[in-house]
């Protein structure tokens, strides 16, 4: 039971998100499926929270002492992850939203996502589509390349 709180906690944090709960997970031996579920629940249950209070929460405080780099950091990374999905997604905006959140490399995960898609006006079911489609995706190719670093672990 622990070990499945410890799953949902660390796929809500920034950056790790379910990238890193997944692996948590397996490594500990937990059962793929329920681990990945709840890896799921908690990457997205921020989600509603980022995409309507965060750009705000951001703004005001962009300017203010010690929060103020932090702040303007984040916005930063919301816009030009914005704007590079604008960049090269045309009219296939939740398309690229999906890929940006599913492909699992540092920087593109849910928060990010969701972040991107508020600061770009997305429609909002329309980007929990896409941003929980990406994280089911980053889920399945995170799950089968702890597999596969198992394995050739094992044979070694």
């Amino acid at each position: 039971m622990l070990n499945y709180i410890i799953v949902f906690l660390i796929s809500m944090v920034p950056l790790v998100e379910l990238r890193g709960a997944v692996p948590y997970a397996i490594t500990m031996g937990l059962p793929v499926l329920p681990s990945y579920i709840i890896a799921i629940i908690g990457n997205m249950l921020p989600m509603p929270f980022i995409f309507f209070f965060a750009r705000k929460v951001l703004e005001w405080g962009k300017d203010k002492p010690v929060i103020g780099g932090f702040f303007t950091f984040c916005l930063e990374k919301g816009h030009k992850g914005g704007e590079k999905l604008k960049e090269k997604a045309g009219n296939s905006l939740y398309l690229a939203l999906f890929l940006f959140v599913g492909i699992p490399i540092p920087g593109t995960g849910a928060w990010t996502g969701t972040l991107a898609a508020s600061i770009l006006d997305m429609d909002f079911k329309k980007s929990v589509k896409a941003v929980i489609s990406g994280v089911i995706l980053a889920g399945i190719i995170m799950g089968l390349g702890t597999k596969v670093v198992l394995l050739i672990g094992n044979l070694f």
